[in-house]
């Protein structure tokens, strides 16, 4: 899907991309490439229609915009009523923030999530996230880690964490709302592994994905909101850190 153009902007060609994580109506894992120098990310009215429009209520008309300067993408919180994330920090409106590939961008608290990237990709990425239909809210049960036991309180449940299960809970959750790469996580969950010609522990895409799935089914699918970009990284989804 191709950014509209405004009347006043200057058609560019693709230099970033947005990666829907979640954010109707569009299905997990479009591709909305930045093509204008000027793109307004927001709801669509009778009166107004943005370049990219989600259909949630809690999205202002004009949420966003993102800019290109100088080379760079910069965003814009155009005043929203529920407000914007990157990376989990709140963003001052009308004030510019440069982005940077594998940054997160949550509106309306997350009611849609976005992952942008100045490497365009031709296809449309594959994700794994909540799915974007059900409703959004915080994990039902309280939860406490203690990191020194390595063990998790769920709803009053003490649940021991295995090694591998810590590794990667602790990096996922000291990168909260950012996109962790794959790379990053194999060196941090698996560095007793053997390294290829590129560095990077051996470890398939089956075992980091088995583990992910082991942690959805041991602590409870809402314990932890980890989201898969397949190709790039897993992203810990935290509203209270």
């Amino acid at each position: 899907m191709a950014a509209v153009q405004h009347s006043e902007g200057t058609k560019l060609d693709t230099f970033a991309c947005l990666y829907v994580i979640r954010g109707e109506p569009f299905r997990s894992g479009t591709c909305l490439n930045l093509t204008a120098a000027e793109t307004v990310i927001g709801r669509a009215s009778n009166l107004y229609s943005p370049d990219f429009a989600f259909s949630n209520a809690f999205i202002s008309r004009k949420h966003i915009v993102i800019r290109k300067e100088e080379e760079r993408a910069v965003l814009y919180d155009l005043g929203s009523m529920h407000g914007t994330e990157i990376n989990g920090v709140i963003v001052e409106p009308n004030q510019p923030y440069p982005l940077k590939s594998f940054d997160i961008i949550k509106l309306a608290k997350g009611m849609t999530v976005l992952h942008f990237s100045y490497l365009f990709a031709d296809q449309t990425l594959e994700f794994e996230p909540l799915s974007i239909t059900q409703r959004w809210d915080e994990p039902s049960g309280p939860l406490t880690i203690h990191w020194e036991k390595r063990e998790c309180v769920v709803d009053g449940k003490r649940i021991a964490m295995s090694e591998k299960e810590f590794l990667l809970i602790q990096l996922l959750y000291d990168h909260a709302n950012r996109l962790v790469p794959i790379a990053e996580i194999k060196q941090a969950v698996w560095p007793e592994r053997s390294v290829g010609e590129d560095g990077i522990p051996d470890v398939t895409m089956d075992e980091l994905n088995a583990l992910v799935y082991r942690i959805r089914k041991k602590y409870g699918k809402d314990t932890f909101l980890i989201s898969a970009v397949r190709g790039s990284g897993y992203v810990l989804e935290l509203h209270n850190k």
